[in-house]
């Protein structure tokens, strides 16, 4: 009698423990997709930062631009991409600004919207736009990443 007990004691802790590994086996993904995730974000973020505000900001940003916000390409592919609104619209598999693939990001997705976003930052609406961008990982998980681009 005693010898059943023990065997059933232990039957359940070894479920219990194998539970516990399937779970976690599960998500053991999950931190390496975020990692690669964020290191895609800064790699896509240092990108659109680097550009112009506006197709007619003069290089160097002075004197700084002073139309109105417009968003979308200005007819140019991603390789001539020069100012922070052209970004409007990308989408599609991770790529270098020359577009050739990015090794080691296999299954993942970016999206790039910008928008006039001046009166979110306490600036006139013309005078910023804010970048987002969305990046899916394998298994459908979406990381969004914003910043702002002001008109200086």
């Amino acid at each position: 009698m005693e010898l059943v007990i023990t065997i059933v004691i232990i039957s359940v802790a070894i479920a219990g423990v194998v539970g516990a590994f399937s779970l976690i086996a599960g998500r053991s993904a999950d931190p390496l997709n975020q990692t690669r995730a964020v290191k895609l974000a800064q790699l896509y973020m240092d990108e659109i930062l680097t550009q112009k505000y506006d197709d007619q900001t003069p290089q160097g940003g002075f004197p700084k631009f002073s139309g109105p916000c417009s968003i979308g390409p200005d007819g140019e592919g991603r390789t001539t991409f020069d100012d922070v609104d052209d970004y409007d619209g990308l989408s599609g598999a991770p790529s270098t600004a020359t577009g050739s693939a990015l090794t080691g990001y296999s299954g993942f997705a970016i999206s790039i919207a910008v928008t006039c976003a001046g009166t979110e930052v306490g600036l006139p609406a013309e005078e910023a736009k804010r970048i987002d961008l969305d990046i899916t990982a394998p298994g459908n998980q979406t990381f969004s990443f914003t910043a702002y681009r002001a008109n200086f």
